[in-house]
């Protein structure tokens, strides 16, 4: 609100300075010219400094006042037999014809710019100053509006890139609040839920591992948070929002194996000087995939995870062996979309559905330098 306030003073303040020099030029015309039909002619020329004033938020009776006064005023001359109404101050209708296009487009530029050329075909006829000047007279009020219509066309453009960022900057953030704060909700769920089972049936052992893993998921998803939050805060910080996983890191998530469900972690092949992207890519996706097994695969006891790095690409594959995987993590929910969005802008690929024999498994290949973008 405050800038748009700023905007529209400063818009004010142009305005005047146009309408300014117009009043000055009148002044003078007045004082030390020989005006036809004087009265007229001053009334005529504050109109037009008033016009100046309008032009943004009614720009084509602007135009129709201008060039049709100044048509109205010529012909007028010539059935009296007079000299016809000249005003230095009259420059100023470059300015309302660049202001009709630059502020309306439709039905309004197209019936003010067939004022515009009634206008001056009325004027040319009534006081014809030669080809010469009559081409550079209409060139030069054709360019004048021509530069509006780009203005506005080129204003256009710009808002829509402001909506395409925006659209982009909320896509990034939904990906990395699923990505960071739902796998570790979800952990807290399972785990809370493995608790309450296990102090039911009175294994406190269970119960406090299942508690501290409650603790130490809770601990990274507040640390995880506070990096998002002070990065939306710092407008100085660009994306990403996070800090970028490593390769390494997927080794680490083999420490959320449990008892129930065991999860093995293999890297093969080069996997050193990958992009940071590609890496952290590469842990979302496997991340996101040990989570679905965890909360939707039917008996499920192994989750088996396989990196391998070629000369051209990185190929992961995460697997399950569930008798049968929910819904949950098909095509609709927000986990694959988001695993294949993150794949996507990488220039990768990525599938993901049940085993011919058992489970359910994830493929992403990923060349190794990532997207050109």
């Amino acid at each position: 609100m405050w800038n748009a306030a700023t905007t529209l003073r400063a818009a004010r303040r142009r305005d005047w300075s146009l309408a300014a020099p117009v009043l000055a030029v009148l002044v003078f015309d007045a004082a030390f010219r020989d005006l036809t039909w004087p009265p007229v002619a001053v009334a005529f020329g504050c109109g037009l400094a008033l016009a100046t004033l309008v032009r943004r938020t009614c720009p084509l009776a602007a135009v129709v006042f201008a060039f049709g006064g100044f048509a109205v005023l010529d012909l007028a001359a010539y059935v009296v037999g007079t000299e016809p109404v000249v005003l230095n101050s009259g420059w100023v209708v470059l300015v309302l014809a660049y202001s009709l296009l630059r502020w309306r487009a439709g039905r309004d530029a197209v019936i003010g710019m067939a004022v515009i050329a009634v206008g001056l075909a009325v004027i040319v006829s009534v006081d014809f100053p030669g080809i010469a000047e009559t081409t550079a007279g209409i060139a030069i009020v054709l360019l004048a509006a021509a530069l509006g219509a780009s203005m506005r066309y080129r204003s256009i453009a710009r808002e829509q890139l402001i909506v395409q960022a925006k659209l982009q900057e909320r896509e990034q953030l939904a990906r990395e609040l699923h990505d960071t704060v739902a796998h570790h909700v979800s952990a807290i769920a399972i785990q809370a839920q493995a608790g309450l089972f296990l102090a039911r049936s009175s294994s406190l052992s269970g119960a406090t591992e299942a508690l501290e893993t409650i603790n130490r998921e809770a601990a990274r998803t507040l640390a995880e948070m506070r990096t998002m939050v002070s990065a939306l805060r710092d407008h100085r910080q660009r994306p990403p929002l996070l800090p970028r996983h490593r390769i390494a890191d997927i080794e680490a998530l083999a420490a959320d194996s449990t008892e129930a469900l065991s999860i093995g972690v293999e890297l093969h092949g080069d996997l050193t000087n990958l992009p940071p992207a590609v890496e952290g890519a590469l842990y979302r996706v496997t991340q996101e995939s040990i989570t679905n097994a965890q909360r939707h695969a039917q008996q499920a006891t192994r989750v088996r995870v396989e990196v391998t790095g070629s000369t051209t690409d990185v190929q992961l594959t995460v697997s399950d062996d569930g008798a049968g995987i929910a819904s949950a993590a098909g095509p609709s929910g927000f986990g694959l979309v988001g695993m294949t969005e993150r794949i996507a802008l990488l220039g990768g690929t990525l599938t993901a559905g049940p085993h011919p024999d058992r489970g359910w498994t994830v493929r992403a290949v990923l060349p190794r330098r990532g997207a050109a973008t």
